[in-house]
């Protein structure tokens, strides 16, 4: 990754560290920091992520979604808060909270390029909301924006009051541990099948190319494009006799991928991964999506087709 958790770490290092008192020990009932992630899944890895490498400091990590809810006495007990936009615009919005909001010393927002996206008027409203509190009040909250992928970062710091000389930090292509190599192909043809057969068959190519070298990940537009482009990519390498470039015969990943299909709740994903293909996005199990992450981790799965979720930060070597 591009280390955006570290940075988020070591904010909430420093404001751990500005509330210790004389005798070394950490104030927890003085503030609270936010964490803003965009997806559930995200929020679920970040809350066991922060658990784990805050907890020598007794700090409390908890998360705040659709699926979860915290009572006040919850709240109150913990430092750490890891939520969705939308529930810390719910949270904040109302009035009988602004003890709570008064807590807030800091607000990671993770991916913040999603201010063009559908969800960016949530939160504009959430960092407005936070200015205007902090000009109430006159009491600082620190907001830091993070995201692998901003061309207009000077905008987003202006939105943010951010300091360009002291506060805006931009890594450019230089600091990649991996680095980036960009290539356009150009699909002209109009009709929507013929189309999709090309674009599959171009990237069958591309595939091809890092077969037993590389692990690929292929990012589709919908859920259902990843079942068919799994698929195709699967088919077309058992009717050219490629299959044994991408998975060796006999080796040690084909037993484990073959078994692990059998409990394999999702029809299409249980069909292509005994052969090192798998598909991946959010309407599928839990049960199923953290399979795939592990079996793509440990080097099983060989080429990985996925909606957005994985791009927007779901942590996957």
């Amino acid at each position: 990754g591009a280390g955006k958790t570290n940075i988020a770490v070591m904010t909430l290092l420093h404001t751990i560290g500005l509330h210790r008192k004389r005798d070394g020990k950490i104030d927890l009932n003085a503030f609270k920091c936010i964490y803003v992630a965009p997806m559930k899944a995200l929020v679920a890895e970040m809350v066991g992520n922060f658990s784990q490498r805050l907890a020598p400091y007794g700090i409390k990590v908890r998360e705040l979604t659709g699926d979860s809810s915290l009572t006040a006495a919850e709240i109150k007990a913990t430092q750490v808060i890891v939520c969705t936009p939308e529930k810390f615009d719910i949270v904040t919005r109302k009035a009988g909270n602004r003890e709570f909001a008064g807590k807030v010393k800091l607000i990671i927002i993770d991916e913040i390029h999603l201010l063009h996206d559908v969800r960016g008027p949530v939160l504009e409203n959430i960092v407005a909301r936070t200015i205007r509190q902090v000009e109430a009040t006159q009491q600082m909250t620190r907001i830091v924006g993070l995201s692998a992928t901003l061309p207009n970062y000077e905008d987003v710091g202006a939105l943010l009051r951010v300091d360009p000389d002291k506060g805006l930090f931009f890594f450019d292509n230089s600091y990649r541990p991996c680095p980036l190599q960009l290539s356009f192909v150009g699909v002209t043809v109009r009709r929507p099948l013929q189309r999709f057969q090309l674009m599959n068959e171009i990237t069958y190519e591309k595939v091809l190319e890092s077969a037993g070298k590389h692990q690929v990940l292929v990012f589709v537009h919908s859920r259902k494009e990843t079942a068919k482009t799994g698929t195709y990519l699967r088919d077309a390498a058992m009717e050219k006799g490629d299959l044994p470039r991408f998975l060796k015969e006999g080796g040690a990943s084909r037993e484990i991928l073959a078994t692990e299909a059998e409990g394999v709740a999702n029809a299409d994903l249980r069909d292509i991964l005994p052969q090192g293909f798998a598909i991946h996005h959010a309407g599928m199990a839990r049960k199923d999506r953290t399979l795939v992450e592990d079996l793509f981790a440990d080097g099983h799965v060989q080429v990985l087709v996925s909606t957005a979720t994985l791009a927007w930060g779901v942590n996957l070597p």
